[in-house]
C-alpha cells in the first residue's frame, strides 16, 4: 500500500518495538520491523536500565525501517514515565538511569510530607503519590548528596534522552514530564517554589514542548551510521512521549460518557478532562492529572495490572515450569472462581521476584486459601484486577460527576478475552477492547498530525476505528450478584490492610 511511511518507537517494561505506520486512503496499516527485550541490570543494590543497549536497539530498528521499506517520513520514541537521565554540561550521560522499580524510594513519602504536606503537594502538582515518582526519585538523591546530581546539567525523561541523541536537541515533552510531579498542573510550567522546598535544582530544567513538536532533522552522528537508507530528510516529531499518553491518543471513544484502560504491566484507568481535578476528593483517591494531547488531561489512577501474572511467569520459568500467557489464560479459566482475592495494589507486590509467595502470603494474612497452582495464582490476580477496575471506576465518576456507559481496554491487555470479560462482569459496563498497538498508534497520530497529515486526535481516532478490529463484552446478568458479593469481600479486605 503506497502511503506516508511514519516510524514509532515503543519502548514498555518489558520489551521495545519498532513500528511502520503506513498512511493511505484514510486508513493506518502497521508492522512491526524490529522488536527487543527491555531487560533492567542489577549492579550491587540497585536497579538500572541498560539505557546503552536500547540505544543500540533503536538504530537498529531504525535501520531495518528504512530498508525493508522504503522512505521514512518522521520516527518518535515513547516509553515509560517518571524515570530519567542526567547529563554533564558537555552532553555526557552521568551514569545509568535507575529503573522505578529499584528499592531507594521506599520510605520516601513519608519524609517528603514532613517538608510539603500531602494536601499541599498535591495542590502544587495534582500527581498521585507514587514512590517512585521524578520527584521522589531526585529528592532521595538531593539527601543523599548524589554526586551526579550536583554535576548534572540537564535532566531528560526516557524517550527526551533518546530524541536527544537522536537529534542533538535536549528537551521536555509536555506529556512524559508531567509524569514526574514537578510541573504545575494549571499552568504547565515547572513547580518551582515547590521543587527549591524539597532542595531539587532548578538548573537543570529543560525547556517543556507539546507533542507534536517536530524537533529536526537526525543528528550527523546517527547519520554517518544511516549511509545510504535516504533518511537525510526525515525529521524527529516528539509524540505524547508518555507511553500512556499515546495509548489514550489512540482511544477509538465518541462522546464522553467513556472510560480507558491502558492495559499492560499496569493497568491506567482513567477519563480524558480538558482542565485539572486538584480538589479533596481527586486526593482522597489518588487520581492523578497527567497531560494529553492537545491541551486535554488524563484523569487517571495507576493500578498494577498485569505485572502480578508476568511476574508469577517468571518465577515458574526460573523454578523449571515454562508457561506461555495463552496457556496461564486456559488454566485460570477452569480454575475454581473467587477462591482467593488480593490487593493488586499491596505494597509488597511492587518490587520483582517470588510473586507466588507474595501472593500466597497475603492470602494467609487475611484468612484465606492460598492459591494451589498457576491456575488459581493467574485467576486470583485476575478477578482482583477486575474488582479494582470496579472500585476505580465508582471514585471517577464520583470526582468527575461523570456517568460512565462505556469502557475502552487498549493495549495488550486487550487480548485477555478473559480479564475483559472479567471487568464486564464486575463494572457491568459494556468493555471494548482494542487496538492491540494502541500506543505506537498513537504515536504515529500525533507525528501525522504534526506533518499535517491528519486534522487532530478525532480525526485520528476515526482513522484508527475503520482500520482495527474491536471486540464488545458485555456483563453477564447471570453472574451479576456473584460479583456483587466478591466486590463486597474485596472492599473488605482492602479496608482491612488500610487500617
Amino acid at each position: 500500500m503506497a502511503g506516508d511511511r511514519l516510524l514509532a518507537f515503543d519502548l514498555g517494561a518489558e520489551s521495545g518495538r519498532a513500528v511502520v505506520g503506513t498512511l493511505a486512503d484514510g486508513r493506518i496499516a502497521l508492522a512491526e520491523v524490529h522488536r527487543f527485550a527491555n531487560r533492567p541490570v542489577r549492579m550491587l543494590n540497585s536497579l538500572y536500565w541498560d539505557v546503552g543497549l536500547l540505544w543500540e536497539e533503536l538504530k537498529a530498528g531504525l535501520k531495518k525501517a528504512a530498508r525493508e521499506g522504503g522512505a521514512v517520513r518522521s520516527l518518535g520514541v515513547d516509553t515509560w514515565g517518571v524515570d530519567f537521565g542526567l547529563l554533564a554540561a558537555d552532553g555526557s550521560l552521568l551514569g545509568q538511569p535507575f529503573h522505578y522499580r529499584d528499592e531507594r524510594t521506599a520510605n520516601v513519602l513519608d519524609r517528603v510530607f514532613r517538608r510539603v504536606p500531602r494536601p499541599e503537594l498535591f495542590r502544587a502538582t495534582g500527581l498521585q503519590f507514587l514512590p517512585f515518582n521524578t520527584l521522589f526519585q531526585l529528592f532521595t538523591m538531593a539527601e543523599a548528596g548524589a554526586p551526579a546530581l550536583a554535576a548534572a546539567d540537564k535532566l531528560l525523561w526516557m524517550a527526551d534522552l533518546f530524541h536527544y541523541w537522536f537529534t542533538g536537541r535536549a528537551v521536555a515533552e509536555y506529556t512524559l514530564a508531567s509524569t514526574g510531579q514537578m510541573l504545575d498542573p494549571h499552568t504547565q510550567c515547572w513547580a518551582e517554589p515547590l521543587l527549591g522546598r524539597l532542595g531539587i535544582p532548578l538548573r537543570f530544567l529543560p525547556e517543556i514542548v507539546p507533542p507534536g513538536t517536530v524537533l529536526g532533522g537526525l543528528h550527523g552522528s546517527v547519520l554517518a551510521e544511516m549511509q545510504g537508507l535516504g533518511l537525510e530528510r526525515a525529521v524527529v516529531v516528539a509524540p505524547a512521549e508518555h507511553d500512556t499518553g499515546a495509548a489514550v491518543a489512540a482511544v477509538p471513544g465518541v462522546g464522553e460518557r467513556w472510560a480507558y484502560i491502558s492495559s499492560g504491566t499496569w493497568s491506567l484507568m482513567g477519563v480524558e478532562l480538558t482542565a485539572p481535578r486538584v480538589d479533596d476528593c481527586a486526593l482522597r483517591y489518588n487520581f492523578t492529572n497527567e497531560g494529553g494531547i492537545e491541551g486535554t488531561v488524563r484523569f487517571l489512577k495507576n493500578i498494577a495490572g498485569l505485572w502480578l501474572v508476568q511476574e508469577c511467569r517468571r518465577a515458574w520459568a526460573e523454578a523449571g515450569t515454562e508457561y506461555d500467557y495463552v496457556r496461564l489464560t486456559e488454566l485460570a479459566s477452569a480454575a475454581p472462581p473467587f477462591r482467593s482475592l488480593v490487593d493488586p495494589d499491596a505494597p509488597e507486590f511492587l518490587t520483582p521476584g517470588k510473586m507466588p509467595e507474595k501472593i500466597s502470603a497475603l492470602c494467609r494474612r487475611t484468612d484465606q486459601p492460598e492459591p494451589g497452582g498457576a491456575g488459581e495464582f493467574v485467576r486470583c490476580a485476575l478477578e482482583s484486577l477486575a474488582l479494582r477496575y470496579r472500585q476505580t471506576l465508582e471514585e471517577l465518576e464520583e470526582a468527575t460527576g461523570r456517568s460512565v456507559e462505556r469502557i475502552h481496554v487498549v493495549g495488550g491487555g486487550s487480548r485477555n478475552s478473559l480479564l475483559c470479560q472479567f471487568s464486564a462482569d464486575a463494572t457491568g459496563r459494556e468493555v471494548v477492547a482494542g487496538p492491540v498497538e494502541a500506543t505506537a498508534l498513537g504515536n504515529i497520530v500525533v507525528q501525522a498530525t504534526a506533518l499535517g497529515l491528519m486534522r487532530d486526535r478525532e480525526e485520528g481516532r476515526e482513522w484508527i476505528a475503520r482500520s482495527f478490529p474491536l471486540i464488545a463484552y458485555r456483563p453477564d446478568p447471570g453472574q451479576a450478584g456473584t460479583w456483587e458479593a466478591a466486590y463486597r469481600r474485596f472492599r473488605g479486605l482492602a479496608a482491612s490492610r488500610a487500617v
